[in-house]
């Protein structure tokens, strides 16, 4: 079976909306890229989380993600991770946010962002094992699709070289971004389409899918049946998830 694809010149029109970059989470990925002044952002989509006080090319295939990004946000080329047109050792760093899961293969992407860097590889990303519990049961079918799409942690790392280091992210309750994970303690957030719009997951399900998981985690909020086993999420400032940060150091 042919690996599931996202057209992101057809699925991003509304990225820019739903997936803007949360400044806890910003922190911490700038912080990774330690003082590096130029770095190469691959898979780029609309901006979100490249450093504004710093050199950054921006890499993204889309034309449609491309053309959302804010008239201040980096220089933008149409490229593929897989194929960086980059000299090796060509830039200070290199970031990619939550984007690996498109590459095809990841790991010549991973490699490639290694080759150009002198300095950090920084990949924010998910382990999908550690999303939240009700999460891992509503939204089965396409963590089963993506989980092999993402890769390991340990699979992440190992293709990227050098040494290599694991942050977690804690996410917050009010996290500003997107992505599933930001909606641990706020389900109903999955049942306006505008928000499942910006993520991708969606547009891998069978025909039907989509409407059985909202269907299902509507009736149960409804009824009550989910804030009785999840409730006590409602109550926590974060939540220590899914949210990584892969750094790669040269050798």
């Amino acid at each position: 079976m042919a690996e599931r694809r996202v057209d992101y010149d057809e699925h991003g029109v509304r990225y820019s909306q739903g997936r803007r970059a949360d400044p806890r989470i910003e922190a911490s990925i700038h912080a990774a890229l330690g003082d590096a002044e130029t770095v190469v952002n691959v898979g780029a989509g609309t901006g979100s989380y490249e450093p504004r006080d710093r050199w950054v090319l921006a890499v993204e295939p889309s034309a449609t993600m491309r053309a959302q990004r804010p008239p201040s946000a980096a220089l933008a080329i149409d490229a593929r991770a897989e194929s960086l047109p980059l000299d090796d050792d060509s830039v200070d760093a290199a970031m990619a946010c939550v984007t690996i899961h498109h590459w095809q293969p990841r790991d010549a992407g991973l490699a490639e962002m290694r080759r150009v860097a002198r300095g950090p590889v920084v990949v924010f990303t998910f382990d999908l094992d550690q999303l939240p519990p009700w999460q891992l049961d509503y939204l089965r079918v396409g963590v089963e699709i993506e989980r092999p799409r993402f890769g390991s942690i340990d699979e992440v790392a190992a293709a990227l070289g050098g040494r290599t280091r694991i942050e977690t992210i804690p996410t917050p309750a009010d996290c500003r971004d997107g992505f599933f994970e930001a909606f641990w303690n706020r389900p109903e957030a999955l049942l306006d389409p505008g928000v499942r719009a910006s993520q991708s997951l969606w547009e891998l399900l069978d025909d039907g899918v989509e409407e059985e998981i909202v269907d299902r985690l509507a009736r149960d909020l409804e009824s009550g049946l989910w804030d009785e086993r999840y409730g006590h999420l409602r109550e926590m400032e974060s939540f220590e998830g899914s949210l990584r940060l892969v750094v790669s150091t040269p050798d």
